[in-house]
């Protein structure tokens, strides 16, 4: 029998959110004279921090195509991609709403600061592709594990070439999904390869998850690999643009912070899937499943979403070490406290959304 949940990426949600509320308020509000890259510390808590993003990514791809592939199995895959495509205009929808504030539209009258696309869009935006992915493979799951392998290295290698790249003619709207020249946190490229990995993990779960006598070698598997992209990825594209005279792949290898961050990625899924039966019923698997609720909540709280007033607007870059690492425990509680016990899941938001569209278009 096919498992019906991955309880360890719970775990590796939850791991990542928690980095992410600590990992913004002590960005916005650590006093810049205290960001030592000499220091030890900074330095760790800097290279953890850059973990966030990946992993939700990566998690994302996952997630979507192992209950995508498990609703075809069923024959409920319709309304999964129904779901799905509604679910990733619902976060777009969400990720501008967070950039609008009141205040600001009053002091300083409209501003385009709202188009600025963050991780929201970007994992919206990349669900739709995946459902776009799923038709193209006519619904194969090795067609569609090699279409994602393919695009995911192909975004990953190819990054040297649209480093720079800019759309000076191109419409804002579109042009902030693929710079950040105009203040967006994320673009579709690359984060979109780290779905595409995600999703043919999730190819391989589903074609092997089920046996529970291969979980050894799962955790291996991500371990070594994670290990090999983390600190050697580097040396194999050298070693292959010498083999196959490929320029391209000593220019990637020459930054290449994309494959060694998925091998951080895949070192996490490691170590948490290794102790997955001690979390399935902790408090940090509740928190896994309240990450949309939990990242609303905390870009409020921080950055202050329709009103103007934060945190960020009252201790902007202020606080030092002890009162940001204090605050940023205090931070963590208080955001997960709301969570649990006013909004009961990720669902919820959904359904509160959605009745508030209906009454909108009533």
């Amino acid at each position: 029998m096919k498992p019906t949940r991955l309880f360890f990426l719970d775990a590796v949600r939850a791991f990542a959110i928690l980095m992410m509320l600590q990992g913004h308020f002590i960005d916005t509000l650590l006093n810049p004279i205290f960001r030592d890259n000499s220091n030890a510390i900074y330095n760790i808590w800097s290279y953890l921090r850059g973990i966030t993003a990946p992993v939700f990514f990566t998690i994302t791809g996952l997630v979507f195509v192992f209950l995508l592939l498990k609703a075809k199995t069923k024959g409920t895959d319709k309304a999964r991609i129904k779901k799905g495509y509604n679910r990733g205009l619902l976060l777009i929808g969400i990720g501008y709403a967070l950039r609008f504030s009141f205040s600001t539209l009053i002091y300083q009258g409209f501003a385009l600061r709202f188009l600025e696309v963050d991780v929201l869009q970007c994992i919206g935006l990349s669900l739709i592709f995946i459902i776009g992915l799923y038709y193209l493979s006519f619904k194969n799951q090795w067609i569609l594990a090699v279409l994602f392998i393919t695009i995911g290295f192909s975004i990953f290698v190819s990054e040297p070439l649209y480093r720079t790249l800019q759309f000076e003619n191109a419409p804002i709207l579109l042009t902030n999904y693929l710079s950040t020249k105009n203040g967006s946190v994320f673009t579709i490229i690359p984060w979109f390869g780290f779905v595409c990995f995600g999703g043919f993990i999730a190819v391989l779960f589903d074609k092997f998850g089920h046996k529970n006598n291969y979980k050894i070698y799962k955790i291996i598997g991500f371990l070594c690999i994670g290990l090999f992209l983390t600190y050697y990825s580097s040396h194999a594209l050298v070693i292959t643009d010498r083999v196959f005279d490929i320029p391209l792949f000593t220019q990637s290898a020459s930054y290449n912070y994309l494959f060694s961050r998925l091998g951080n990625v895949l070192i996490i899924f490691g170590l948490f899937y290794t102790f997955e039966n001690y979390l399935k019923q902790a408090i940090i698997t509740k928190i896994g499943q309240k990450t949309l609720s939990i990242y609303v909540i905390h870009f409020m709280l921080i950055y202050g979403s329709f009103i103007g007033f934060s945190l960020k607007h009252f201790f902007y870059k202020s606080f030092t070490p002890t009162q940001a690492i204090i605050g940023a425990i205090v931070f963590m509680i208080v955001v997960c406290i709301i969570s649990f016990y006013y909004i009961r899941t990720n669902t919820f938001v959904y359904n509160k959304i959605r009745r508030l569209y209906k009454k909108l278009r009533s």
